[in-house]
């Protein structure tokens, strides 16, 4: 299948301030950008033709591709000044680089992309910034097997915050973690069929929209999913995971464990 990544985000949450071009996927954790461990997860399930739907910063994406460095993350013998892999990353990938615009939103982007998936019945679409250890191969099966047109893998609230529950004079009567109340929220790992493009008019975005749509109609799937999920939507949130990439502590390298 087909993975669509839309890679043209501002990340200003992230910036803390600093002022720069460089894409939100193109953050590093280790010696890779998020963008790269995204796409080792798809391709560690076998899929490895990526559509990369580029915006701000998008020479930044390019220029990594183009000037890849295997050894970064491979182990290599050298002899004689040359260089023998012993192991590669994306050999076996394919990579389609599109302009989808600056500020066009997500839904926009797919639909700017959607001549690259002629013939893809059902592909896989990512935001590129959100890393997890969800089983696919499971959520693409339980797709497949429904009628939906679409499916997002939902999990529990993340905020650290508390709800307080307030008594008829004001007195509170209860407080709850954000996380453990009976609520879901959008995880950002999507299976979608063609169909998606018909409620998806210009200008338009892939969840409120399209999504929203679907779910009114009864034609949407959720995947509920409680295990490892981490975003990187704020400069804290990517350094938990670049001292969990050094500290070994690494639930979402799926093929390090192969």
């Amino acid at each position: 299948m087909k993975v669509v990544l839309f890679c043209g985000g501002y990340g200003m949450r992230m910036r803390d301030g600093a002022a720069d071009d460089i894409p939100k996927p193109m953050q590093l954790v280790g010696p890779r950008p998020l963008l790269w461990h995204v796409m080792r997860y798809y391709a560690h399930f076998g899929h490895t033709d990526f559509v990369l739907c580029l915006g701000h910063g998008g020479h930044h994406i390019k220029d990594f591709f183009l000037d890849y460095r295997e050894t970064a993350s491979n182990d290599f013998v050298l002899s004689n000044g040359d260089v023998e892999l012993l192991s590669s990353d994306i050999f076996d990938w394919s990579i389609t680089f599109a302009h989808t615009g600056i500020d066009a939103p997500i839904g926009e982007r797919l639909r700017r992309v959607r001549h690259l998936l002629d013939g893809e019945e059902v592909f896989l679409a990512n935001y590129a910034d959100v890393l997890t250890d969800a089983p696919l191969g499971d959520m693409v099966d339980r797709f497949v097997a429904s009628d939906a047109a679409a499916s997002l893998m939902v999990v529990p609230p993340q905020s650290s915050f508390h709800c307080v529950e307030l008594g008829e004079h004001g007195n509170a009567t209860g407080i709850t973690p954000v996380s453990q109340l009976p609520l879901w929220e959008n995880g950002g790992y999507f299976v979608l069929r063609q169909e998606i493009f018909e409620h998806l008019p210009a200008g338009s975005d892939l969840v409120e929209d399209a999504c929203g749509d679907l779910a009114k109609r009864g034609r949407l799937l959720a995947y509920p999913y409680r295990g490892f999920w981490q975003p990187a939507d704020t400069v804290k949130e990517r350094v938990a995971l670049e001292q969990a990439y050094r500290s070994g502590d690494r639930p979402w390298m799926l093929w390090e464990r192969a």
